[in-house]
């Protein structure tokens, strides 16, 4: 693996990217103005009003399919027990659908009232193969073909790698992001994300194809069980849309949606500061990172902090006092 550029060789992106001026707020990014005012109706809470009533049906279908799955239990006690266990897992995921439509009223107040519709209009993006070229990076996701970033939290060791292809999703050409989880050498998760980035310098995220694996006892390490691609969403399929993954020019009190695919990936995030400090093993930054808290109204009460460093990207991920943090940083 070769050896990791030291912060005073890697590209001075965090220079060049200080040029970009962020023009105006565009369609689609949330801010803490609310768009009801003046008696507009309230779109946020009438989506998050609609999806707790999907959440509620979903709850009664694994219900009823429960339900049928125990009638054909043939043992009178083992029976009850299924039942009873259907009906606890009813009255749990009830609440939590409850939960999260909390949760989505949480996100309301701060990103307003307003319908979530962003312009994806590819006039708007920059061929990707020009960035690091004739286009500077975003200074805190540089979007640069052989870029990588190694993070290791825990047992899992996690690799990011942009690459060298491309997706079009909707007119727009998407640089392909890889994204590998391994946890005790074994591969746990390999992702494939969709980013874009617009002629402001923003970075836009497209969608995903998320694949989780699983190896199970006698298979081969090498190669494990696809068990689930839950999260992969893609910006124009299904009513899903994209969100911004990053901005240019962040603010403090700056909300944004990072996706949209309801009930599925609705991940947000929230600028809480431009001066943050904090060292890891592969980089530092003294009262210069970027710090974002990061939440989704899918897993109410669950959210991480990150730091980003300017001409780097993400250095840390901070969630449940757990620490993921950023070992290794190559620049092509």
């Amino acid at each position: 693996m070769k050896k990791q550029d030291s912060v005073a060789t890697q590209k001075p992106w965090s220079a060049i990217a200080g040029v970009i001026i962020s023009i105006a707020l565009m369609a689609g990014l949330a801010t803490t103005q609310d768009a009801a005012a003046g008696g507009g109706k309230k779109y946020c809470t009438a989506t998050a009003r609609d999806a707790f009533k999907a959440c509620k049906n979903e709850v009664a279908d694994d219900y009823w399919i429960a339900k049928a799955i125990c009638n054909n239990v043939s043992d009178d006690a083992d029976r009850a027990e299924c039942e009873t266990e259907a009906r606890e897992s009813k009255k749990e995921d009830r609440k939590f659908c409850g939960e999260q439509r909390g949760a989505r009223m949480e996100l309301c107040n701060l990103v307003g009232e307003d319908r979530y519709d962003p312009d994806f209009d590819p006039a708007n993006f920059i061929d990707p193969d020009e960035i690091g070229d004739s286009v500077a990076p975003n200074m805190y996701f540089p979007l640069v073909p052989g870029t990588k970033w190694v993070y290791e939290g825990g047992d899992e060791v996690i690799t990011v790698v942009v690459t060298d292809k491309t997706k079009l999703i909707e007119g727009v050409t998407c640089r392909v992001v890889n994204d590998v989880v391994e946890d005790g050498g074994e591969v746990i998760e390999d992702t494939d994300d969709w980013y874009a980035q617009h002629v402001n310098g923003d970075v836009w995220y497209c969608g995903e194809l998320a694949r989780d694996f699983e190896t199970f006892e006698g298979d081969d390490p090498d190669d494990p069980e696809l068990v689930e691609i839950e999260g992969s969403f893609k910006a124009g399929r299904d009513g899903d849309k994209p969100g911004i993954l990053m901005l240019a020019a962040p603010q403090v009190g700056d909300v944004y949606r990072q996706e949209s695919s309801l009930g599925n990936a609705e991940d947000a995030a929230e600028v809480i500061s431009l001066t943050g400090t904090e060292t890891v093993p592969a980089a530092e930054c003294n009262n210069g990172c970027l710090i974002t808290r990061e939440f989704t109204p899918i897993e109410p009460g669950i959210e991480a902090e990150k730091y980003y460093a300017p001409g780097i990207g993400t250095i840390l991920e901070v969630e449940g006092g757990e620490r993921v943090e950023l070992v290794e940083v190559i620049f092509p």
